[in-house]
């Protein structure tokens, strides 16, 4: 077997456990970002409400941390699915009467190393930048007034940085539209996607200036870091009381079933910066980009 064809059998293998690369079950030596994080806020108090496409990976996880003394509770969630959402959203309507913090987590990634497949580029676009925005929709309103401001925090990544000197847009004039807040617009960051999913469709990506490292994924990535900045430029309008501050953070390199453990950084020190910017007090920032507490570029 030759090397790509190892590649896209690897590839393969990846999309039939996509339901394990979103949500790990919680262990000491097998923690997913997306547990770790329910697991840091739960231990400050909070109650948590802990999704996963899979409902038993999600109940598995939900009850180590019940058995360990926190407030850890499951629901179903697949943020490509409307009617899932929504189920997701009268439960927590009919259960809790709304909720403070989101944390959008979901995402996905079939390349590894060296390769730069495109195969599955739709379910990648699809999951990290039309999911979460759906996800964001929808939560929205179930978010409760607070002096503080309600959360919302998005897991990116340094991969979809529009100015990065090695991965980035070669369009400049399109970089340039990204990277204007005050004129970005959600149609904006749709055209963009959708023209790279049309380029991979009619053959013709490879010439079309994207990404040159993990592509699809780091479009993606790209598309919800502008997401990010285009709703926190939205919710700033809300009065005070019902302030909603949204950010986004890249949680490096970690080692957890996406990057298949070779990641250099633990589940534990990714998750840090997603409890941090959920729980500042105070000074809230809004629309950035962080990675390891600290703002970076987009």
């Amino acid at each position: 077997m030759g090397k790509k064809e190892r590649a896209q059998e690897r590839r393969e293998k990846r999309r039939q456990e996509i339901s394990l690369l979103r949500t790990i079950p919680y262990s000491d030596h097998q923690r997913g970002i997306g547990v770790e994080i329910a697991h840091q806020l739960a231990s400050h108090g909070l109650t948590v409400l802990l999704t996963s496409r899979e409902t038993r990976v999600g109940e598995k996880a939900a009850k180590v941390m019940q058995e360990g003394g926190l407030n850890v509770v499951f629901h179903q969630l697949d943020i490509v699915d409307p009617a899932s959402i929504q189920s997701l959203s009268d439960w927590i309507k009919e259960k809790h009467g709304g909720l403070d913090i989101l944390i959008n987590n979901a995402g996905v990634n079939f390349n590894f190393g060296s390769d730069n497949s495109v195969e599955f580029a739709e379910t990648v676009i699809k999951t990290n930048y039309f999911g979460t925005k759906s996800m964001v929709k929808a939560m929205i309103p179930l978010m409760r007034p607070s002096p503080f401001g309600a959360r919302i925090v998005n897991v990116t990544s340094r991969l979809g940085r529009l100015n990065g000197r090695r991965n980035r847009i070669a369009n400049v004039s399109l970089r340039q539209q990204l990277e204007d807040v005050n004129s970005l617009s959600e149609e904006l960051i749709d055209n963009t996607v959708n023209t790279f999913l049309g380029q991979v469709k009619d053959g013709t990506w490879i010439s079309g200036g994207w990404p040159q490292v993990f592509t699809d994924y780091s479009l993606s990535k790209l598309a919800a870091n502008a997401y990010t900045r285009l709703m926190a430029r939205i919710l700033s309008d809300r009065p005070e009381g019902h302030k909603i501050y949204m950010n986004c953070y890249c949680p490096g390199w970690v080692k957890t079933a996406m990057t298949e453990w070779a990641g250099h950084t633990s589940p534990e020190d990714a998750a840090d910066t997603a409890v941090w910017l959920a729980l500042l007090p105070d000074q809230v920032v809004s629309g950035k980009f962080f990675a390891e507490r600290r703002e970076i570029n987009f």
